[in-house]
């Protein structure tokens, strides 16, 4: 069985092998999607075809909806020919169950797929084409939110940036650049409005777009390269609005024994490309069962129905409390101390790490002890309950392939979002005193533990990239395993700082508490684990 639009004409054989196929008239939808749009999405990646474009499908199905999605892809445009082209736009969705079984299901509402490159004149018209129909309703983005980034660290504005920010939006080479100058199109062709929809995992996601989007109306307008009136055009939400959003779905990179699986009922399209940008694509996404979308309802002209399949429509405030809820306190910072504490244990998958007595204790203390009473129930989600399907469900699923050393990537840029916001809110608060806090300290102690990148039975490893690493490791230099102290003089440039713990550990009452742990941490081989048992 091949992954090709002639599968639907074919159905028994897919349905012999329980593999579920669209069952709305492609045909028909892709005619009125190409006529009409209402929905085109950037950056068309595993978590958006697993989980906004499977619910789709589903209203689709229903007869709820009557049009798919457009993608687009500016940043690796492999993409489009290797997993869209390829395939006709369908792709695999198999979902992981906590309970052992998978279920298969053809996604099919993706009907079009275009590169965002202005030297393709095929693809560019066909955009402009496309923001310039009134009927557009949403343009989504998963982007990362490093495609939101006009600039280096230091300021300065990246050098395809200053280019389009000089030549307007005739033939814009920056990511954002070509997003602008579809707008421009849609404001010439009527001023017609739009909502653009961050779907990143990122905090106050529709703002970073909005600055982003802004800057470049801003350039252009006061460079006489656009006509005056186009930046209120972008600042006005009753034309162009930015609604935030919290998605939160694990759809980790196609694994082996999926692929197995896949192969042994008859299915041949699962070798995944790596693209020439590093970019890895498959034909098929594996993600785990449990999703959420919360996005803010703002949307000047219309919306397709998506709250008939689940995803929550609410304002503002409620988004940034599901969001704050999940990342400072109900997922993040246990996949953090999973991720560290797994590294140093040897573990090389999450899931066997929840069988680890001291393991799920710890991510259990963290979580309902010390994060739940700075929780803000945002009222559409019930923090406890969102924790236990984390433990209980979501992270000690067998089949999610998902590893520590992944989870532990640019941990120096998460420590401030997923324990500073904690430690802050305990600062800060009349009735909770930050020196009751034991595990979030440990996990902080246990970062800079990892950082030697030595596990706890003394074997090296290969730490997981992050930015900040050439900054803290020369401070842990000469420390070796066994080694008693005091290593107050070289801990206190990092547990000083606050950019990236979010506070200064001491000016709050925990540095020397962290150091103490981080003393106990290096004392020999198993000092992690008996680290671990003594306070846990």
């Amino acid at each position: 069985m091949k992954l090709n639009i002639n599968l639907l004409n074919n159905k028994e054989e897919w349905q012999k092998a329980n593999i579920a196929l669209p069952t709305f008239n492609h045909k028909e939808v892709t005619l009125k999607t190409k006529q009409a749009p209402t929905w085109i999405h950037f950056g068309a990646g595993n978590i958006f075809r697993a989980f906004p474009a499977a619910v789709q499908q589903q209203l689709l199905n229903a007869g709820i909806e009557e049009k798919g999605i457009i993608v687009a892809e500016g940043y690796d445009y492999e993409i489009i020919d290797t997993v869209f082209d390829a395939y006709d736009n369908l792709t695999m969705l198999v979902t992981l169950k906590a309970d052992g079984t998978i279920e298969k299901t053809i996604i099919a509402s993706m009907v079009e797929a275009l590169k965002v490159d202005s030297q393709n004149e095929k693809d560019f018209s066909r955009l402009k084409e496309i923001f310039s129909n009134p009927s557009l309703q949403m343009a989504s983005f998963t982007i990362t939110e490093k495609g939101y980034s006009l600039n280096y660290s230091n300021g300065d504005f990246y050098p395809d940036v200053i280019n389009d920010f000089e030549q307007g939006p005739k033939a814009p080479k920056s990511y954002i650049g070509k997003l602008v100058s579809l707008c421009y199109e849609r404001y010439i062709s009527g001023k017609y409005p739009l909502a653009l929809v961050s779907m990143d995992n990122c905090s106050h996601n529709g703002t970073k777009l909005y600055q982003a989007v802004r800057a470049f109306a801003e350039k252009w307008e006061v460079n006489q390269l656009v006509e005056k009136g186009f930046l209120a055009y972008i600042e006005n939400p009753d034309y162009i609005s930015f609604p935030w959003s919290m998605i939160d779905k694990i759809t980790p990179r196609p694994d082996e024994s999926v692929k197995a699986m896949l192969r042994e009922v008859g299915f041949e399209d699962v070798e995944g490309v790596v693209t020439s940008k590093n970019t890895y694509v498959a034909p098929f996404v594996n993600a785990e069962e449990a999703q959420y979308l919360v996005i803010e309802d703002k949307f000047p002209n219309g919306r397709p129905k998506l709250d008939q399949g689940g995803i929550i429509f609410t304002e503002r405030e409620t988004v940034d409390k599901v969001e704050k809820m999940k990342v400072c306190t109900c997922l993040n910072p246990l996949h953090t101390a999973l991720a560290i504490y797994g590294c140093l244990l040897s573990y090389d998958k999450i899931s066997e790490e929840m069988k680890d007595a001291e393991l799920r204790r710890l991510v259990e203390i963290i979580g309902y002890e010390e994060g739940l009473p700075v929780v803000v129930n945002p009222g559409i989600i019930d923090p406890r309950s969102f924790i236990d399907e984390v433990l209980n469900i979501r992270v000690p699923n067998p089949f999610m392939p998902d590893t520590p050393q992944r989870i532990a990537t640019d941990t120096s840029q998460k420590l401030s979002i997923r324990f500073g916001e904690t430690i802050k809110a305990y600062a800060k608060s009349d009735r909770l005193d930050v020196k009751n806090l034991k595990l979030i300290p440990l996990v902080l102690a246990g970062w800079c533990r990892y950082l030697l990148g030595v596990d706890d039975s003394g074997k090296s490893f290969e730490l997981s990239p992050d930015p900040m690493l050439d900054v803290v490791r020369p401070y842990l230099n000469g420390i070796t395993l066994g080694q008693t102290g005091p290593f107050a003089e070289a801990l206190k440039p990092i547990f000083s700082n606050e950019k990236i713990f979010g506070v200064n550990l001491y000016e709050v009452g925990l540095g020397e508490v962290v150091e103490n742990y981080f003393t106990e941490l290096v004392s020999g081989p198993g000092a992690v684990r008996e680290t671990l048992k003594k306070y846990i």
